[in-house]
């Protein structure tokens, strides 16, 4: 045995490697974190990763001089040492890197043209052979002089590389947990690992009852283990053998990033197969998702925290409450509130993260105690902070597993069968009540990297799934640890995960965060991938800001706002949104007053903070670029401006980018109000005048509403704008505790007025705040609820009446959609739009209107126009206006047409709809 052993290290050693760890035992099983097999000798080189290896053969260094020697070094042990000065010590052998003499692939051009100038390098082709194996340890690339001494050393980004050597496990077969016949199979790609094993628990909490070496596939890089036991129902995690930059070479306990579901505060990975009777709650199979979305522009979306649904909810069963299960519970005042939204026109529920959260406690979160306090106290924001990292509330855009529910919102988080089962639970109830369900997704970042607790992906690839700067530091941009989609395995990894919910819990649209930090050309994939798996359209919107390290397209070409023309996905207008509101949604100190929209008295009604000499000009400004988001934001789109030019929306100026940026009116999602920033009614707190009365207050907040509701394109709500919804002023609320999220659905409070929010992102503004908090006139009334909340679902209801509301082509809107009150003759207090139908192209599809006109006035005053092209036409109200329930009796008592001469008469904040039937 003992020559053996020695015959074993010799035959490594000739090869260039060190004797492999000791083998996985169960006592690594039962252990906790991670262990340092062999620390690195020179964790400082280790870490920097300055040079970037392309593909397996070509690596360059930037800003390095091409007339040293240069050499790749690599140690299994990580001992490997290049200080200056003096020669390399501890490396188990090298490469001579020569001069690159052969032409870049155009693809790797492309994907690298970010890189900055340096040294070009490239192995000899007899050692690309070798390239899979060196990647297992560690590498230093190392500049010498002549005699060998180092004159600089770096680590890696191998990336490229390893896409290039291991691409064929973009379509290689599953991974996670899967069974494949009577077989239980489990497999991870970790094609840097030096070894992989799997411990098996028989529960969340027991001791392991096996550990079991994975096979290495070469071609792939995914080691798998599969076995004639049935896993259902057990849990694991994987032991990784792996070099971890500037740590050493490292055993990961880690749970699997393809978990479909886990145990308590996710220690272990729960084996589970998805498509198992087992999991499936009664009825499952026969109930489908509603079919009443036939385009994009169909989409009429509520965005919705699972735990603000049903927490202050006393009609829901107190073990139900902040849980999936609400969801199920079809008498309850919050169920009851969503099925009339969706009778009176809601499509789609939007949930805010539901997939597995890092930043939520599953074991003992709390719901803290609050103080009776004043208006405008402290006490409240202080009692929220003392206990936000173990409470039970965040929005939860901190991912830590992708494919698996978040256990919190179970009714026992530590069996995760009940997650899978109580999720679609969920669904089911809401596609029962005619509503479709949309995730919030968040593939842009990870919460944390490297060795941190909450990282997975980086414990098992590290260095790979996060994109990183010139010197190997994971970028930040997005708030956390940036991903990178660029990258063929993390793109994988974001489409398995959407097919996998679209699928297996018949989610019907997706909300992307951020995605403007996602390629493109991947974005498109998934949409093919999902739409063919599913055999149905699964709708795509999301966040297409240009920010960060991938902005204007450095990178890739980007799923943004400016590069997402004809692909068909929808991206967040902030156009229409901030001309509505006023300012921005950084704004701070005396902006928040001072930077009125158009809602909410730009020049026409100044309140004491805003600056008098402010021009009539910018008002005009505003007024067009509301009528921007009302067609559709489309790029061509030919609209007649203040300055007495017709442009296209293109050339219409935001902030210097293009007001116009989509191709077809469901590229565009219209909003005035979602989770980020403050609420609607809390921004014009800041904005109207301090005298404006409650009731003016809420039909401010509704004339949003009709402008959103108006628009070509997606439509999109904040939940609880139909309430009044307040946030007690906090421009942040992720992390405020259910105390400044609170949703009241008996419509009596909006919680406006409860206490200064939290210090971390309001400090600043605490003294603008105080006498706002503290001035009961701004809360609304019982009342003033009852109005916003029904005067919102009547404009659902007129939304819903007529699809020229929802024109589904550019051309169409072109030709169907005019604005008559605009130019420079314009009262850019009142947005006319004229929708026509009755011609031949609309003849047998169902139009109930031969013709529509909206009108909506911002003023505080009744506005009358004269519109000569309107003159002549039998114009009536709209059917919902004429209703004797109709929430808003403005317009039935008010609002004035005159054919003879096409006068109209437009009471104050009202949103006027007239129909030729």
């Amino acid at each position: 045995m003992r020559s053996s052993a020695i015959i074993v290290v010799m035959l490594l050693a000739a090869a260039g490697l060190s004797a492999p760890a000791s083998a996985a035992t169960l006592a690594d099983c039962d252990a906790e974190g991670s262990v340092v097999l062999r620390p690195s000798a020179s964790p400082a080189v280790d870490a920097r990763a300055a040079a970037y290896w392309f593909d397996r053969q070509s690596i360059r260094w930037p800003g390095a001089s091409g007339d040293d020697r240069y050499r790749l070094y690599h140690s299994a042990s990580a001992a490997v040492v290049a200080e200056p000065g003096g020669p390399v010590r501890g490396a188990e052998g090298h490469l001579d890197l020569r001069p690159r003499r052969t032409q870049l692939a155009r693809d790797v051009v492309e994907r690298f043209r970010f890189v900055a100038p340096g040294t070009d390098l490239q192995l000899d082709a007899g050692d690309v052979a070798r390239v899979g194996e060196l990647l297992r340890q560690q590498l230093v690339l190392v500049r010498e002089d002549g005699a060998g001494r180092v004159l600089a050393a770096t680590a890696l980004q191998h990336a490229g590389a390893l896409d290039d050597l291991y691409a064929a496990a973009v379509a290689s077969p599953p991974l996670g947990p899967h069974r494949t016949g009577s077989m239980s199979a489990l497999s991870v790609w970790a094609p840097t690992a030096r070894a992989v094993s799997v411990c098996v628990f028989p529960d969340d909490t027991g001791a392991a009852s096996t550990v079991q070496p994975l096979a290495r596939d070469d071609l792939t890089g995914h080691w798998s283990w599969r076995t004639p036991q049935d896993l259902s129902g057990r849990y694991y995690r994987f032991l990784v053998d792996v070099h971890v930059p500037g740590t050493g070479l490292v055993r990961n306990r880690v749970t699997d990033p393809y978990s479909v579901s886990l145990g308590i505060d996710s220690r272990r990975s729960y084996f589970a197969d998805l498509d198992s009777p087992a999991l499936k709650p009664a009825g499952w199979d026969d109930v489908p998702s509603p079919q009443r979305v036939k385009a994009q522009t169909d989409m009429v979306i509520y965005e919705l925290h699972v735990r603000d649904f049903s927490i202050g909810d006393a009609s829901v069963p107190a073990a139900h409450r902040g849980k999936y299960l609400a969801f199920t519970d079809t008498g309850s005042a919050g169920m009851r509130h969503l099925r009339a939204l969706s009778q009176a026109g809601l499509t789609d529920v939007h949930l805010l993260p539901v997939y597995d959260i890092a930043t939520i406690p599953e074991a003992g979160c709390i719901t803290p105690e609050f103080p009776q306090a004043a208006a405008d106290s402290e006490a409240q924001q202080a009692a929220v902070t003392a206990v936000a990292a173990r409470d039970c509330f965040n929005w939860g855009y901190d991912p830590y597993h992708f494919n698996a529910a978040e256990g919190s919102y179970a009714s026992d988080a530590a069996d995760g069968a009940r997650r899978i089962i109580e999720f679609r639970q969920m669904v089911m109830a809401l596609h029962r009540i005619g509503l479709r369900v949309g995730m919030d997704v968040v593939y842009n970042h990870t919460t944390e990297s490297g060795q941190a607790p909450t990282s997975v992906l980086d414990r098992i690839v590290p260095g790979y799934y996060h994109r990183r700067d010139a010197e190997g530091r994971v970028e930040r941009s997005t708030c956390c640890e940036n991903t990178a989609t660029e990258h063929a395995m993390m793109a994988r990894l974001m489409i398995d995960s959407a097919e996998l919910w679209a699928r297996h819990y018949r989610i019907d649209s997706f909300r992307f965060d951020l995605m403007g930090h996602q390629p493109r050309a991947v974005m498109e994939v998934l949409k093919r991938r999902v739409d063919a798996s599913t055999g149905r359209e699964v709708h795509l919107i999301g966040e297409g800001w240009n920010f960060g390290e991938v902005a204007d397209g450095a990178r890739f070409v980007q799923a943004s706002q400016l590069s997402l023309n004809g692909s068909g996905i929808g991206t967040f207008s902030d156009r229409t949104r901030d001309a509505l509101r006023g300012g921005g949604p950084s704004d701070s100190g005396a902006a928040l007053a001072k930077e009125q929209g158009w809602l909410n008295g730009l020049v026409y009604a100044p309140n004491s903070d805003a600056d008098p000499s402010r021009p009539r000009d910018d008002l005009l400004k505003a007024a067009d670029l509301v009528r921007v988001g009302l067609a559709g934001t489309l790029r061509d789109y030919p609209l007649p401006t203040h300055d007495g030019s017709t442009k296209p929306l293109w050339q219409i100026d935001y902030k210097g980018q293009p007001a116009g940026y989509a191709s077809q009116p469901g590229e565009v999602v219209n909003y005035a109000e979602n989770h980020d920033n403050q609420t609607l009614f809390d921004i014009n707190v800041f904005k109207l005048p301090r005298d404006t009365s409650q009731e003016d207050r809420a039909r401010v907040q509704m004339l949003a509403v009709a402008v959103t509701a108006f628009s070509q394109g997606v439509a999109y709500f904040h939940a609880g704008i139909d309430t009044l919804r307040s946030k007690s002023l906090d421009r942040n609320s992720f992390d405020s505790g259910d105390w400044f999220n609170r949703l009241d659905w008996t419509y009596q409070d909006n919680y406006f007025g409860t206490g200064l929010p939290p210090a971390k992102d309001n400090a600043a503004n605490w003294e603008l705040m105080r006498p706002l908090l503290a001035d009961a006139s701004l809360r609304p009334r019982p009342s003033d609820i009852a109005f916003a909340r029904d005067q919102f679902r009547d404009l659902l209801r007129i939304r819903a009446s007529s699809r020229l509301f929802r024109l589904q082509h550019a051309d169409e809107v072109e030709r169907r959609l005019g604005f008559p009150n605009s130019g420079r003759t314009q009262n850019p207090l009142v947005v006319v739009g004229h929708l026509q139908g009755g011609d031949a192209g609309y003849a047998g599809k169902g139009e109930a209107f031969r013709e529509i006109l909206y009108l909506v006035n911002a003023s505080p005053q009744a506005q009358t126009l004269d519109l000569p092209s309107q003159a002549g036409k039998a114009y009536v109200l709209h059917p919902v206006h004429r209703d004797e329930d109709a929430a808003d009796p403005r317009p039935r008592r008010d609002a004035r047409f005159e054919s003879r001469n096409g006068r109209f008469t437009v009471p104050a904040r009202t949103a006027v709809v007239y129909v030729v039937e």
